[in-house]
């Protein structure tokens, strides 16, 4: 099936491929591929620095590509949508 998409959602999924294509988002979102993880854990996984890494964080989950949740004082960070997953692996078989 073919989609016909005017200007805007063009616009919208630019949008969300432009958030994908940053190598430290990539990192990010590999390290979440196993489940939900904190920031500490996400710096420890991706060797990012702490600073770079909530900054990241902060731009995936505006793009609702991340989802965010309390937990005391801990803030774990998940993959919102698990269809990412097939888009990922998809690319990947294409490239590797």
């Amino acid at each position: 099936m073919k989609l016909k998409l005017n200007s805007a959602q063009i616009k919208e999924i630019a949008e969300y491929f432009k958030v994908l294509s940053e190598e430290s988002r990539l990192k990010i979102l590999n390290s979440l591929c196993d489940g939900q993880k904190n920031v500490g854990e996400i710096v420890k996984y991706t060797g990012l620095e702490q600073a770079n890494v909530s900054r990241h964080l902060k731009i995936l989950t505006q793009a609702k590509i991340l989802e965010r949740t309390t937990e005391g004082v801990s803030v774990y960070y998940e993959i919102k949508n698990k269809k990412l997953f097939n888009l990922c692996e998809m690319v990947c078989k294409e490239l590797l």
